[in-house]
């Protein structure tokens, strides 16, 4: 099988699992990967649906800041 056939039965074996409605279809929070404007740590971020700022305090120094 090569990666084009393979592709098309996923998407026909998804196709067929949400017509039969055992595949549901969820909307989660986002994860933003941010960087600390005091020391450059990277820090994941969680944010709810629809919200595009949120705030959050660094992992390594605890400076409170928002995302962008």
């Amino acid at each position: 099988m090569d990666k084009q056939a393979m592709r098309e039965e996923a998407e026909r074996l998804i196709r067929e699992t949400m017509e039969r409605k055992a595949l549901v279809v969820k909307q989660g929070d986002t994860r933003i990967m941010a960087v600390c404007g005091k020391c450059g740590a990277p820090n994941k971020v969680t944010a709810p649906k629809g919200v595009s700022r949120v705030d959050y305090v660094c992992k390594e120094c605890g400076h409170k800041q928002f995302t962008l």
